[in-house]
């Protein structure tokens, strides 16, 4: 794998993961196209997954830094603000459907699911699903904050994004939007609720190198972790402007085009 190639990577596992519209799905169609070597990419995709939430945690530092507080407070039985312990527990309960499947069934269940169209199957049921939660959402007024039920939830419907071509922000914010959310709401749930699932996925992955064969590269790697946390930075902010003001629309339209010209590539062509 290059530096060139490292940084493409990174470039779009930072676009991508925060958007709704698939980081997995689309460096699975990217690594389909381009061969790279499976220890560099495991390597790879561990170190992208760990920038991204750093990028997150940096961030989102003083709303992390406040749950933090309010956990602390409530181990020392201080008075605690009931909002931020409940979006502390809701981050909790979201986060253990997705860890507890990912960590021990999508190696086992997914492992050969990575085709370009199995992705674009998946694509395009996965904007099916954002149009239903954009219906919903248009014919339902917000009615719902964070709750920890809410947060169990989401967490159920963030388990969707171990599919590749489902993505995770848009299984999230769908999630949210269907139990009466704020878009906005449910996007900045939807990164908060990134830091926990997207560090254990980048472990689970540098864990694998433990025991794989050959030597690794780690220039192309740190230069697409760098990237990727930078890139990242700037999606977070730009996305969480866009959704205060306007749907999913292109998104979904943007997955629904990508299902098209990969499925026609891969069942037609």
């Amino acid at each position: 794998m290059s530096v060139l190639e490292g940084i493409l990577l990174g470039c779009l596992e930072g676009i991508t993961e925060f958007l709704p519209i698939s980081s997995s799905g689309h460096i699975s169609l990217i690594q389909n196209l381009l061969s790279f070597d499976k220890t560099d990419t495991t390597a790879l995709l561990g170190v992208l997954h760990i920038a991204t939430a750093v990028a997150a945690v940096v961030y989102f530092r003083s709303d992390i830094w406040t749950v933090i507080q309010a956990l602390l407070r409530k181990m020392g039985r201080l008075p605690v603000n009931d909002k931020d312990f409940i979006l502390l527990k809701a981050l909790l309960l979201g986060s253990i459907p997705a860890i507890s499947v990912g960590f021990f069934v999508e190696p086992y269940a997914l492992g050969n699911s990575q085709t370009t169209g199995f992705v674009a199957v998946v694509l395009f049921f996965s904007a099916v699903f954002f149009m239903y939660a954009e219906w919903r959402y248009y014919n339902r007024p917000v009615h719902e904050s964070v709750t920890a039920k809410n947060g169990l939830l989401i967490g159920l419907f963030q388990v969707l994004s171990l599919l590749p071509g489902f993505s995770r922000a848009g299984a999230v914010m769908s999630g949210g939007m269907l139990l009466g959310m704020s878009r906005y709401e449910a996007a900045r749930f939807s990164f908060l609720l990134a830091i926990p699932v997207t560090t254990v996925v980048g472990i689970r992955k540098l864990l694998e190198l433990i025991t794989a064969n050959g030597s690794i590269d780690w220039t192309p790697i740190i230069a697409g972790g760098i990237v990727t946390f930078i890139v990242a930075l700037f999606s977070i902010h730009v996305f969480l402007g866009y959704v205060k003001k306007y749907t999913l629309w292109p998104f979904i339209w943007y997955n629904v085009i990508l299902a098209c010209l990969v499925g026609y590539v891969s069942f037609i062509s």
